[in-house]
């Protein structure tokens, strides 16, 4: 009689063994495949101060919160020329699908390094006279992103809330920010008030400028201009409007700390939220040539005590009661 031979039975206690192995090996494909699938997104700042992170915590939440499922890295840039040439290499092996960058300097050095790539920036000054758009509205080719600058008409509305009663805003400015002039004016007029702007092509013109200003007008518009507001000219210009009881919108907080009655400033987190919407709208197939640059969502008001008491200007309560900081 012949005896069959048995098949080998498997063993139950493996079976939890290779179910296990079996889902690892699926799970770890599964993520290969979502990897190479997912877009590649690149950070590029060049400093980790509290504005910077703040902002990419808000580019990365709104990308996230949109379930995106993108691939990230981010890069300083130093200004070193040796340290920036590793970092933007290391770059070109990541590949991105986009570049979100935080300041003028970082996007500068993208869009020059990465002609073919779409650039989407984020605290960013004026990016018309960077160079980086063409307009705000419609900023062509291949960059846009979410600037610093505050409409004009925002701002001088805030000028009627505080001061009042006002007709004629003064403002200095120089080849730098000649592009703004044309655009703030005709807001003013919207207003029924009316721009009136001395151009400086030197710092030794600023204190004849600024006399002629405080001579003529009932308030000063500062923009954040290189050419002018140099350390010794922005003593002078600050001297001079508490002499004259001029008040004057301050572009920065630096400016009302020395002496400016107020600044309107930003919510970075709330500008990276913007220029991430505007990166998934682009990684979603939109021209970045086609999409207008943003302007801040959330503003916040700052005052001098002490100058708003020299020059005799009553803070409205309703300014009072929100003023995200007093400088006394």
């Amino acid at each position: 009689m012949v005896r069959q031979r048995q098949r080998p039975r498997l063993r139950r206690d493996l079976l939890p063994v290779i179910v296990r192995r079996l889902m690892l090996c699926m799970a770890v494909c599964l993520l290969a495949a979502a990897t190479e699938a997912a877009d590649r997104v690149a950070i590029v700042s060049i400093d980790q101060d509290s504005t910077t992170v703040r902002t990419i915590k808000g580019i990365r939440k709104s990308i996230d919160r949109a379930g995106a499922g993108v691939t990230y890295m981010e890069s300083l840039l130093s200004g070193d020329a040796s340290a920036d040439a590793a970092t933007l290499k290391s770059l070109q092996g990541f590949a991105p699908d986009i570049f979100l960058t935080i300041g003028s300097y970082a996007t500068a050095e993208i869009i020059r390094a990465f002609p073919d790539r779409p650039v989407v920036f984020a605290t960013v000054i004026n990016p018309q006279a960077s160079g980086f758009v063409a307009s705000m509205d419609r900023p062509g080719g291949r960059v846009t992103g979410a600037a610093l600058d505050i409409p004009a008409d925002i701002q001088f509305k805030y000028f009627q809330r505080v001061v009042g009663k006002i007709k004629r805003i003064g403002i200095l400015y120089s080849a730098e920010t000649e592009n703004i002039i044309r655009q703030a004016a005709a807001a003013a007029k919207q207003l029924g008030l009316q721009l009136v702007s001395h151009r400086v092509d030197s710092e030794k013109e600023v204190p004849g400028a600024i006399d002629s200003l405080c001579r003529t007008t009932d308030v000063l518009w500062s923009v954040a201009d290189q050419k002018i507001y140099t350390p010794q000219s922005t003593k002078y210009i600050i001297l001079q409007t508490l002499r004259n009881q001029i008040p004057m919108m301050a572009f920065s907080q630096a400016l009302v700390e020395a002496g400016g009655l107020f600044t309107l400033d930003f919510d970075f987190k709330d500008i990276g939220r913007q220029a991430g919407e505007i990166a998934l709208r682009v990684l979603a197939g939109a021209n970045p040539g086609d999409i207008s640059v943003a302007t801040p969502g959330i503003i916040y008001f700052k005052y001098n005590e002490k100058t708003a008491q020299r020059i005799q200007v009553a803070i409205p309560d309703d300014l009072l009661a929100v003023a995200k900081e007093v400088i006394k």
